[in-house]
């Protein structure tokens, strides 16, 4: 396809605008009742069970959209992102993160560079320090071991591994690991995310890890100068190179700020925040918790499904088969959202990462060329683990507008429990609703099974369910490291199938630039306004009149404070 051209103009693509019309012909109940179609669309990789049965799709759907992934040129493009080149072209970058988690002897090239080498030159780092952190060989000022580690950063280098952490926390194997330290996670600016996270915290125990690629992110550093005051006024200005290191590139900022550059991590332009969780970003808070092998498992966990992806035939082919049916859920049946439905605990922040992985990836309203879009991109991507969503959202979703659904179960739980007389073991009673909840999606409740049932006339209507809905479900056989690294890989290569599909450039992310370019006028006129007592001048009406009231009803705030940290 030439690179003006969009692949909406394609034949495969206007062949599935003419089949939605028989698929809005059909019904899930009938689509159901073919069991070779299920069969058909029921596959497992490396212990994961995927079944995408219950998706408003048959057979002739998925050969067409393999026609579709054949005109927008996915294998290529996939190959391309494995070769290094340079896909992300509106910032002239390789998109690599597989490059992160790949084997010590493997071959990624990156402008006829190798990077596999680097990658592990600096993950030994990390298996080195978090190994003398872990073990006291490396104290704090005061002599002491440090045992409590604070992780400074936002979005990408927040998002990912609180994910991980959070799903790690309850798993047998890293409770041992980690018995005895604490990981913490400071994003926000909002001095209230300081508070909660310094709170019950010794400085004498406490390693803070600074991320910031170019050590420049305005809410990053403002944290990063709040904790170092923090171990300052405690320790002295000399503690902060024993208590503080970064994840950075900008070795001289980081000299300035007063870490020693020895103890800076690297990781590259070819890593994009949303996908730097496998880098040191995510890898060194993590392995100071829970211990390098841990996170290893994870790494190699998510290296499986890199190599799956590259090398499977698309119908056997997990992300691509995800990638393909959201393409067909958003540009064909017209589905604008997407529900991540963990049932699993653990899982509480995986939706919330893939949020950002997803619609920071895909809402883009331009082809890679520039082209305005004629079709939507992206999805609005939300979730809760059940069954807490059942008693949330849940009501939307079965009778008000059509949301598809990805179920993800568990089979053996982190944390087993049973008692004694109860019908069903406590994971049994969460695995119970998982398995209900995609067939009441896809079959619904008729007026006439309510009739049946002797459901007074007036209530029928309130009580009847479409149906028809689409989910799929991803059953995965425990949750340790390497499960968790699965699902993290998964979902990357998903989305990038979906821009791939889309023509898109999935790997920036321009949209993030203009507020954050607005929000720079309104420090300088608070400044200002704070210092000199300066009148609000340069915005529109609505902002002059909510920027003043905000001053006039924080005028007790001095304008030259001297030093206050939060305290609880």
């Amino acid at each position: 396809m030439a690179s003006s051209t969009l692949i909406c103009d394609s034949e495969p693509w206007k062949e599935l605008r003419v089949h939605v019309e028989d698929i809005k012909k059909t019904h899930l109940r009938d689509l159901m009742n073919d069991t070779s179609r299920c069969h058909s669309m029921m596959m497992e990789f490396d212990g994961i069970l995927l079944d995408y049965s219950r998706q408003r799709a048959t057979t002739g759907t998925l050969n067409k959209l393999f026609n579709l992934a054949e005109a927008a040129r996915v294998k290529e493009k996939i190959n391309r992102m494995f070769n290094g080149e340079r896909i992300n072209s509106t910032e002239n970058r390789s998109v690599l993160h597989v490059a992160l988690r790949a084997p010590r002897d493997a071959v990624i090239n990156s402008d006829g560079k190798n990077v596999v080498p680097e990658v592990w030159q600096v993950l030994d780092k990390i298996r080195d320090f978090s190994e003398r952190v872990r073990s006291g060989a490396w104290v704090g000022a005061t002599g002491k071991a440090l045992k409590d580690v604070v992780a400074i950063g936002i979005g990408g280098s927040f998002l990912g591994p609180l994910f991980v952490h959070t799903a790690l926390q309850t798993e047998a194997e890293a409770i041992e690991c980690a018995r005895g330290r604490q990981l913490r996670f400071l994003a926000n600016v909002d001095p209230i995310d300081v508070a909660r996270n310094i709170t019950g915290l010794n400085p004498e125990t406490t390693l803070v890890v600074v991320v910031s690629k170019t050590f420049t992110t305005a809410e990053t550093m403002l944290n990063a100068r709040t904790l170092r005051e923090w171990i300052s006024s405690a320790l002295g200005p000399q503690a902060v190179a024993k208590h503080m290191v970064a994840v950075s590139t900008n070795l001289k900022l980081v000299e300035q700020f007063g870490i020693d550059p020895n103890n800076a991590f690297a990781f590259w332009d070819w890593v994009g925040g949303r996908y730097s969780v496998c880098s040191a970003v995510g890898v060194l808070p993590l392995s100071l918790q829970y211990g390098f092998p841990i996170v290893e498992k994870f790494l190699k966990g998510a290296s499986s499904v890199d190599q799956h992806f590259y090398s499977a035939p698309f119908e056997k082919n997990v992300p691509v088969l995800l990638g393909l049916l959201s393409v067909w859920n958003v540009s064909f049946l017209g589905y604008s959202a997407r529900a991540i439905l963990p049932y699993s605990q653990a899982l509480e922040k995986f939706a919330p990462h893939i949020q950002q992985v997803s619609m920071e990836s895909n809402g883009k309203g331009v082809s890679i060329d520039g082209v305005p879009l004629p079709y939507e991109t992206g999805e609005i991507d939300f979730g809760e683990p059940g069954t807490n969503g059942q008693h949330s959202f849940y009501q939307l979703i079965h009778q008000g507008r059509v949301i598809p659904c990805d179920f993800i179960g568990v089979v053996k739980s982190q944390q087993p429990l049973y008692l004694k007389d109860e019908v069903v073991s406590n994971h049994d009673e969460l695995m119970s609703n998982f398995f209900a909840q995609p067939d009441a999606l896809a079959y619904g409740k008729t007026p006439e099974q309510l009739r049946k049932e002797n459901v007074a006339e007036y209530l029928v209507s309130h009580k009847t369910f479409s149906g028809n809905r689409p989910s799929l479900s991803i059953l995965l056989p425990s949750l340790n490291a390497y499960n968790i690294g699965q699902l993290l890989a998964i979902y990357e290569h998903r989305v990038a199938v979906q821009g791939f599909v889309w023509g898109i450039n999935s790997f920036d992310q321009w949209g993030v630039e203009l507020g954050k370019s607005l929000a720079s006028q309104v420090r300088k006129q608070l400044h200002a306004s704070r210092k000199k007592g300066e009148s609000v001048e340069g915005f529109n009406f609505s902002t002059k009149t909510l920027i003043t009231t905000y001053l006039e009803a924080s005028a007790d705030v001095p304008s030259d404070p001297s030093t206050l940290l939060p305290k609880i």
